[in-house]
């Protein structure tokens, strides 16, 4: 089993426009969509739709967080989430013909030292039937910003695979604990290094540098151009075919939770990293959130193009 953690949830709202926003007037929403989301939630989605049993657990309260559970229930996803007293937050995604995507993202309400110390106190009953373990996005307010390095320590302690994908000091203090894998892209690198990225060789190398601090796999999302997988056996990058994407966002969630199905099955890094470009593709050709149709993921799965940049990483 795979279990996904999502201290932020949320209420995700997708508002689709028939045409282009004109701001400062009442404009009409052809149609929404409801889904529980944050990060580690479209994890679960996708790893749901690969096949392999998944659990979901973070934080949750309020009405929101009553109605996040009960999608996560029709979804068929098992959950164990530590309730609080504050509101699950919700956040917005409109769609429309003049500008793509845009989101709008509440921060969520304060979570109290008590709250948080009861999360980590269930944290290793929460993982114990687990293979793998994804841990992704941000926290809300109050949380330690160490929080994530905890609970990375906890389960490698209990012979769990873990993959982080977030930002900022919860990343740089995650990387303490080594997890099995991080997922940062270009913002990220330059945030944890303080420098700019200035093309693809600056990208292969910092995900270098990542790897020489004990990661065994170091992934960089790369948008339209696939992914870059660091490992013992070299560099490598995933090249998918060139489509037109209908929704990108969670489209990082989806290569998160196929990475973390092939961690489980045992894949070879190469066919990781093919898996988890075909389906985070598939994922951009699907209208909602972390979700994909399998005969389109097994049919680009053929047109991956894996790349060996080089044969042995220079940390």
């Amino acid at each position: 089993m795979i279990t996904t953690v999502t201290l932020n949830a949320s209420i995700d709202k997708a508002y689709f426009m028939d045409g282009r926003i004109e701001n400062g007037t009442v404009m009409r929403v052809a149609s929404c969509r409801n889904t529980a989301g944050g990060k580690g939630l479209n994890v679960a989605r996708i790893i749901k739709l690969c096949g392999e049993n998944v659990q979901a657990a973070g934080l949750a309260g309020g009405f929101n967080g009553a109605y996040l559970e009960s999608m996560l229930e029709q979804d068929g996803i098992s959950k164990q989430f530590v309730h609080i007293q504050g509101e699950t937050r919700s956040c917005i995604n409109i769609l429309d013909e003049g500008y793509g995507s845009t989101e709008y993202l509440e921060p969520g309400c304060p979570v109290t030292k008590e709250e948080e110390e009861e999360f980590l106190k269930r944290f290793p009953e929460i993982i114990k039937d687990s293979e793998v373990v994804t841990i992704s996005g941000s926290v809300p307010q109050g949380v330690s910003k160490d929080i994530y390095e905890k609970m990375i320590r906890c389960a490698k302690e209990a012979s769990r695979k873990v993959i982080l994908d977030t930002s900022g000091e919860l990343l740089k203090n995650g990387l303490k604990a080594c997890p099995d894998m991080v997922k940062p892209n270009k913002d990220e690198i330059e945030a944890l290094f303080g420098i700019q990225v200035n093309g693809f060789e600056d990208v292969v190398s910092y995900a270098g540098k990542i790897y020489g601090m004990g990661i065994p796999y170091v992934v960089i999302s790369l948008g339209r151009d696939g992914a870059l997988l660091v490992c013992s056996e070299g560099i490598f990058q995933g090249r998918p075919p060139e489509v037109k994407a209908v929704n990108t966002v969670g489209c990082g969630d989806s290569m998160v939770g196929a990475f973390a199905v092939a961690l489980e099955r045992n894949y070879s890094p190469q066919e990781a990293l093919k898996y988890a470009v075909a389906t985070a593709t598939a994922a951009a050709l699907s209208p909602g959130t972390g979700s994909f149709e399998e005969s389109v993921q097994q049919e680009l799965a053929g047109r991956i193009q894996i790349e060996t940049i080089e044969s042995k990483v220079r940390i």
